[in-house]
């Protein structure tokens, strides 16, 4: 049994590059490219379109900016015939509409527009004009668990009014347990009727794939996943676990299975992702892990109750 309306993107390259600025090797995006292909993955999300007034080239790779020239270039000429659809996410505030070339200029099909609360707004716009150059186009919704519900029912609103047809639930800081994840989706859901809605875990507290596995319950029909769970901090829900829960024949579980053992388990000893307890401790708190973040990065790790306590009086919030 499965739902085959469900659409599986994979945010390998685009959420793990958070963990070393995007400075993948070629082979390496190659590699989940191809993987992606023969899983029959609907999507994968290859990185940032981003402004390079915003960001530099020299501290950020390719992948921030995700150039087509590049893309073609590592990738081959092929890569929009290959059967999968290629994403790239577009932060509020990072990027400048000139920026996004037309859609028949592009191998990018997707461009899912990230926004908090309070630049719902501008992400409609957004989205919007990616839609008119041809795109097709999602907002995510980011770091909700923190958002008032008054603000949340204002941006649903205006989201109903608009033509982007994705909407995304997304658990930016690894803090949701099933039953905030069950209540926001049916909140989404009957709010924005005829509208399809997507989401987005973070693996915090170890519930990024029950979380996925509670939204697809409530209707939620497309869900992120990374290979070996790859992604900020404590990572995303692994994409091994959702592909072979949802028992979709169209996926094939085993080329990921062959990617993890010879790609990101290699890469594991080179960056450090997944659940470790200060991601634990920022999720508890409903606190953005950028200072679990900076405890892993330190040459000598201090004490978690030390940095539990800190996070809980607030002193090393930026």
């Amino acid at each position: 049994m499965y739902r085959p309306q469900i659409k599986v993107l994979d945010c390998t390259i685009r959420d793990g590059g958070l963990m070393n600025n995007w400075q993948f090797e070629d082979c390496f995006v190659k590699a989940i490219f191809d993987t992606c292909c023969n899983a029959r993955i609907d999507y994968m999300e290859i990185g940032y379109k981003s402004s390079e007034s915003a960001y530099s080239r020299d501290e950020n790779g390719a992948w921030k900016f995700c150039d087509d020239a590049d893309i073609i270039r590592v990738l081959g000429e092929d890569c929009a015939d290959r059967g999968i659809k290629l994403s790239a996410m577009a932060d509020i505030g990072r990027i400048e509409y000139d920026d996004i070339p037309p859609k028949e200029r592009s191998v990018i099909t997707l461009i899912r527009v990230a926004c908090y609360v309070h630049q719902i707004d501008k992400a409609i716009a957004l989205a919007e004009h990616c839609m008119d150059k041809g795109y097709e186009a999602t907002i995510n919704l980011m770091a909700v668990s923190r958002a008032m519900e008054r603000d949340i029912d204002e941006a649903l609103n205006d989201i109903a009014k608009c033509r982007v047809p994705v909407f995304y639930l997304v658990d930016s800081f690894g803090a949701m347990y099933c039953e905030q994840v069950e209540r926001l989706a049916k909140k989404y859901v009957a709010a924005l009727p005829g509208k399809t809605i997507g989401f987005h875990g973070h693996n915090n507290q170890q519930l990024a794939f029950a979380n996925t596995i509670e939204a697809i319950i409530h209707n939620c029909n497309w869900v992120d996943g990374s290979m070996y769970g790859i992604g900020r901090g404590a990572g995303n829900c692994p994409l091994e676990l959702l592909v072979s829960f949802l028992k979709n024949p169209k996926f094939d579980p085993r080329p990921i299975y062959d990617c993890v053992q010879h790609e990101m388990i290699p890469l594991r000893e080179k960056i450090e992702w997944g659940y470790h307890v200060p991601y634990l401790i920022t999720g508890v708190m409903n606190e953005h892990p950028r200072s679990a973040m900076k405890f892993m990065e330190a040459p000598k790790r201090g004490s978690f109750v030390e940095f539990y306590n800190k996070i809980a009086d607030g002193t090393t919030l930026e």
